[in-house]
């Protein structure tokens, strides 16, 4: 991959690490240069992700910081031949923000995908026609089925790897103001029951009784990056992009609030219920619902 096309996601990620690690042997940049026979600059370039690193090199660079775990070795070298990985969405060009190609990125990479949302049901469950419905208006004309084709692509993780686990609380009132008429509310309904009853996806409801701590909690994704050792970072979208956490204190402010969620919301068996006793009550509204939302 040039070097004018870093830093990506995956770069990044393993500057990181090898900034953890180098400052825990208690090793300065210069060391490290002096090591690989370099300047500091490249050093300081690889582990801000701005470029790549050789393998060899690599290599060189575990045995100064005295990494000594063959899976975790092995997980860095994995992780330093993907930077240069063509990824589907690289086609899309300049129609993808650099947030979302990050997220898409760290999804992708991830084994465990845990997601709260209290808006808009999250990406991987929704249909076509809820897509449709969520963008219009929000997002330019000519960027729509760019978008739409982009998560219905993404939501074939659900069937194409059963290894990639994703557990969703959802707050009650998301799912009564999915918009639409009826039939789009009914369809999209049944589409999460569908999704819900798969081995590799877990959905639970928060009820609006739920007792939860009066702070605002805003839609989170905590994922679970493939690994030895596997590493958690929080993902936070927000009107003009994303923002990862991957610092563990913040990591496991969210973690707690995640079991918090999980406790108070209702069980899986329990939230189909809950679906299924929605979609009888959508099914049987009156049409003059189209209406309404039109």
């Amino acid at each position: 991959m040039p070097q004018r096309d870093m830093p990506t996601m995956r770069s990044k990620r393993l500057g990181n690490e090898l900034r953890r690690l180098r400052v825990e042997a208690g090793l300065k940049t210069q060391d490290a240069a002096d090591k690989l026979m370099c300047g500091q600059p490249k050093i300081s370039q690889i582990e801000n992700g701005k470029r790549g690193i050789r393998q060899l090199d690599l290599k060189v660079l575990l045995d100064l910081y005295g990494v000594e775990d063959q899976a975790v070795r092995d997980s860095l070298h994995r992780l330093a031949r993907s930077i240069h990985q063509v990824d589907w969405w690289s086609s899309q060009g300049p129609l993808l923000r650099d947030t979302l190609r990050d997220y898409l990125t760290l999804e992708a990479d991830s084994s465990v995908v845990r997601a709260y949302e209290n808006m808009v049901l999250p990406g991987l469950f929704q249909t076509e026609r809820y897509m449709r419905e969520v963008f219009h208006g929000q997002v330019p004309e000519d960027r729509v089925e760019t978008l739409v084709a982009l998560r219905m692509k993404r939501a074939e993780l659900l069937s194409r790897r059963l290894d990639f686990l994703v557990r969703a609380i959802i707050d009650a009132p998301t799912l009564h103001r999915i918009p639409g008429s009826s039939e789009v509310v009914v369809e999209q309904l049944e589409h999460l029951r569908h999704v819900g009853a798969s081995s590799n996806v877990n959905i639970q409801v928060l009820p609006l009784e739920a007792k939860l701590p009066i702070d605002q909690i805003t839609p989170f994704i905590i994922l679970t990056l493939a690994g030895e050792p596997s590493i958690d970072v929080t993902w936070l979208e927000h009107l003009t992009g994303g923002t990862l956490l991957e610092r563990r204190e913040e990591v496991l402010v969210y973690s707690r609030v995640w079991d918090e969620l999980t406790a108070a919301a209702l069980s899986p068996a329990e939230s189909q219920r809950y679906i299924r006793d929605l979609i009888k009550e959508v099914a049987n509204e009156p049409e003059e619902r189209a209406v309404r939302t039109e």
